[in-house]
């Protein structure tokens, strides 16, 4: 959006803003006092009595690093406010400290997410590191303790596209895990409702190497707060087929295998020299495999609808119609309202960051069979899901 534009919100945007609570640090670091409401303690909590992934509704709305349309990813005011938007997921990425506790970002390099480059204490913190075979530098969640990452605070990661949102830079800390699921009981029983989470570990060879392996670490967690059953409201995902492979053998929570390009490999994959490609994991035979330890695959957009050299949208695949008939679910990732995101027919004007045909667009998507999709805007898919079932 050019300067001195005004984006009208959506119907679900308003209602979502005139209802929300703002959550400050206060609410952070109150919710991180004792253990007394873990689901071991209160094993009757809805946490762990839910009625499995397949009551949701379909399509399901899953809040991408919360409404991060709206507000700087993975923070409690991100998540609440998906909550507000009507999201009937929130996902969450994890990435360890250096002590061991699961801390909620995007990625482990937290240049761009937080406030840590204002902070000389940490100066000589900031290295260049080769994660996943690539090489960044920046700060990283792994080279600080707890403690230390609380001082920081979050903020916007692409403040030329979302100048709305560096509103609320500086406003919330880094979550753990743990504030997370504590923050999902307590909304669960204000709202009357199960809180569902989409939970991803990232990198998790690269954090195995280094002695900080996630999944033990998450497993324990979701124990701790009943949320390791199979009709518990979470979904595990990753990137890395073994970490999937892993944890379920520790909880018997739904698991999701995400998906990159078609040419890519999985690091894992890398690593242990496995040739395939994302391509061969999408075949019938790859799905098979897939489907004997997870019940759902994340693929990016384009492994549903392929677009041409212009960005325009060509002929869907046959994913979805192949993944169901493996039992599988499907939660493509991730749709933006702004132009730059969206495929170049339902770009609508010049400016690259101001809204397009995102409904045009989410049509298109919905219409595939899809089980879901991870939205940054929840509040605009869950009004195309509307338009497309007739529920609204």
């Amino acid at each position: 959006m050019t300067q001195g534009e005004r984006r009208i919100p959506a119907r679900r945007t308003v209602l979502g803003a005139a209802g929300a609570t703002v959550l400050g640090a206060s609410t952070a670091v109150a919710a991180g006092a004792g253990t007394a409401t873990a689901a071991t303690a209160h094993p009757d909590r809805a946490s762990g009595h839910g009625r499995g992934y397949r009551s949701l509704p379909v399509p399901t709305v899953i809040g991408h690093r919360g409404a991060s349309g709206y507000r700087p990813e993975h923070t409690l005011g991100s998540y609440r406010h998906a909550l507000d938007l009507g999201a009937h997921v929130v996902e969450q990425d994890l990435v360890p400290t250096r002590d061991g506790h699961l801390v909620c970002r995007h990625e482990n390099d937290i240049s761009g997410t937080t406030d840590v480059a204002d902070h000389p204490e940490f100066a000589s913190r900031r290295t260049t590191k080769t994660v996943d075979g690539v090489a960044l530098t920046g700060w990283f969640t792994e080279d600080f303790t707890l403690a230390e990452l609380k001082t920081l605070r979050a903020k916007e990661r692409i403040p030329a596209t979302r100048q709305e949102n560096t509103l609320y830079d500086g406003r919330w800390t880094v979550p753990t895990f743990e504030e997370v699921l504590r923050w999902a009981e307590g909304e669960g029983r204000r709202r009357g409702r199960e809180i569902w989470l989409h939970v991803e570990t990232k990198h998790p060879s690269y954090f195995r190497s280094l002695g900080l392996g996630l999944e033990e670490r998450l497993a324990k967690l979701l124990r701790r707060y009943g949320r390791h059953r199979a009709n518990s409201p979470v979904f595990l995902q990753s990137f890395e087929p073994s970490s999937i492979q892993r944890l379920a053998k520790l909880v018997d929570a739904p698991g999701v295998v995400l998906l990159s390009g078609a040419s890519t490999r999985p690091w894992d994959f890398v690593q242990a020299g496995d040739p395939r490609t994302v391509a061969d994991l999408v075949t019938p035979g790859g799905l098979r495999w897939i489907a004997s330890y997870a019940q759902g695959i994340g693929p990016t957009l384009d492994l549903v609808i392929p677009k041409d050299a212009a960005g325009r949208l060509t002929t869907p695949t046959t994913l979805v119609r192949d993944a169901h008939a493996e039992g599988l679910i499907l939660h493509p990732y991730t749709h933006r309202n702004e132009n730059t995101f969206l495929p170049a027919e339902y770009r609508r004007g010049t400016d690259p960051t101001a809204y397009g045909d995102a409904f045009g667009s989410l049509r298109r998507y919905l219409e595939t069979g899809i089980d879901g999709i991870f939205a940054d805007n929840p509040d605009t898919a869950l009004l195309a899901a509307e338009d497309l079932t007739g529920r609204g």
